[in-house]
């Protein structure tokens, strides 16, 4: 059960880190439901690039830098994509 309850946490984390992500980076508009599938897919990211680096992103607030940070990441990939 613990290991449902992390993920379920992760995918909450990861909506918040989304919608905020999606108000720091101007100019990335996918709408409230694009903004939020991009902060989980994110937040596997933002946790994924931490553990390469060596910072620990243990807790929620260590889950919520990681999943915004991941979500910055993946907006400016799409960005950078769409331009191309």
């Amino acid at each position: 059960m613990v290991g449902t309850q992390h993920l379920l946490l992760f995918i909450v984390i990861g909506i918040v880190a989304g919608f905020l992500a999606g108000k720091i980076m101007s100019g990335s508009r996918f709408g409230l439901v694009g903004d939020l599938i991009i902060g989980v897919v994110g937040s596997f990211i933002g946790v994924w690039v931490f553990g390469l680096a060596g910072i620990s992103s243990g807790g929620v607030l260590g889950l919520l830098i990681a999943a915004i940070v991941g979500a910055l990441l993946l907006l400016y990939i799409i960005r950078i994509a769409k331009t191309v």
